[in-house]
């Protein structure tokens, strides 16, 4: 019998696959050729490089990757805490999430993945 290798990538979904199976959980990703599939991320990235990286604030290029690092942070904090989001209501996703556990509630186990 011919044994294919298994490429990195391939081994490491089928065992993130097994895991979330043996914990019960379910995975937060779209099927195979579904146009779904990155689009929250894909829009993500956009805003960052619309907002940050390219932004109308920019003056000139970066000059090191700590710099961009250290905007990156910064951007991302006021991306979750300050910026308004209208798929949210109009809210940042700090408060939209802490609004949504006070009301909901959260009665689910969490559970470490080792």
């Amino acid at each position: 019998m011919l044994h294919r290798p298994v490429e990195s990538g391939q081994f490491t979904s089928l065992r993130y696959g097994e895991r979330l199976a043996e914990i019960g959980a379910t995975p937060s990703i779209g099927t195979v050729a579904d146009s779904y599939d990155n689009a929250l991320a894909e829009t993500v990235n956009g805003y960052y490089k619309a907002e940050l990286i390219r932004g109308p604030a920019r003056t000139g290029p970066w000059k090191s990757v700590e710099d961009v690092e250290l905007a990156t942070l910064g951007w991302v904090h006021w991306h979750n805490t300050t910026r308004l989001h209208g798929y949210l209501g109009d809210v940042p996703p700090t408060e939209f999430e802490t609004t949504f556990y006070a009301t909901h509630g959260s009665d689910q186990t969490l559970v470490a993945i080792p």
